[in-house]
């Protein structure tokens, strides 16, 4: 999702950074390594990129904020913007040498050949999604959060239970409708929306009674799209594991230990963590909803 940068209230979302000793690749521009060593090739010039010489990222239209800013990726701006070029330029390539496609949501982790390097788009790993594409390690972690309006019947449910007989909105193909089957258990099937907007449009003409979808988008949401949201709570999903987003590629690609390697010393040099706290700075006050 994609959207202009907004100033969320309260703290920080949790996210949990995990620290690493690996070292980014270096920018070169011959293939390292002695022959047959199978170290990956990770330079600009790499056969395993979409084009060499490029780093192709794909994303969703409209891509919303916090993750990006503007609906225009390529601006630097929003949390997901901002880590895609801070991977780029640990794997030697130049803002000019980044090059944005648009790759709706569901389409992303469908099996086949991919026009790009890696999507970034709130892609949470799942074993499922693994057998036809690749993931890089983690770069964020969300729980699941419910957003509804002021005055409705659930705005002050204080536990999930209290949600069970809920209209619950999802968008389509998110780990979201899993995690209200799994977690709210509620008593109809949730509503399917193919985008947020669709989803906000329903709950402001009272088709639905609540949202679920990651906390950020739901500080979004509440902050720009509606003018009397209300955020119930937030939950984890899976039984208390955390959802994890990844950088998507294709499968078995020779590019997977090179951005795993770019991540891993962003972690360890702390630029991931503060990325995470300049344009992810939600409320960690929101309560927790336990069954």
């Amino acid at each position: 999702m994609s959207r202009t940068r907004i100033t969320l209230a309260a703290s920080a979302a949790a996210v949990v950074v995990l620290a690493a000793a690996a070292c980014a690749p270096q920018p070169q521009t011959t293939t390292p390594g002695a022959a047959g060593s199978g170290a990956p090739d990770c330079t600009t010039g790499s056969k395993s990129l979409h084009q060499s010489g490029r780093l192709t990222i794909a994303t969703d239209s409209p891509a919303y904020e916090p993750w990006f800013d503007s609906n225009t990726p390529s601006n630097g701006k929003g949390f997901e913007s901002a880590v895609a070029y801070a991977v780029a330029d640990k794997l030697g390539f130049g803002k000019d040498q980044v090059t944005w496609v648009v790759e709706p949501f569901a389409h992303a982790y469908a099996p086949g050949a991919k026009s790009y390097d890696f999507d970034i788009n709130q892609i949470s790993i799942t074993p499922q999604r693994a057998k036809a594409v690749d993931f890089s390690t983690s770069y964020y972690t969300a729980n699941q959060a419910v957003l509804t309006l002021d005055g409705s019947a659930f705005a002050k449910a204080d536990s999930l239970s209290a949600l069970k007989d809920a209209k619950i909105g999802v968008q389509v193909a998110t780990t979201s409708y899993q995690a209200v089957l799994d977690q709210l258990k509620p008593s109809r099937k949730p509503s399917v929306f193919n985008t947020t907007k669709d989803e906000v449009t329903a709950l402001t003409n009272g088709q639905i009674d609540a949202i679920v979808t990651d906390l950020p988008t739901v500080f979004y949401l509440a902050g720009a799209e509606l003018d009397h949201g209300k955020i119930v709570g937030q939950f984890g999903y899976a039984g208390g594991d955390p959802e994890e987003f990844g950088l998507l590629l294709p499968k078995n690609s020779g590019f997977t230990p090179c951005v795993n390697q770019a991540l891993d010393s962003l972690k360890a040099d702390g630029t991931l963590a503060e990325l995470t706290r300049k344009w992810l700075s939600a409320s960690a006050n929101v309560p927790e909803l336990k069954p």
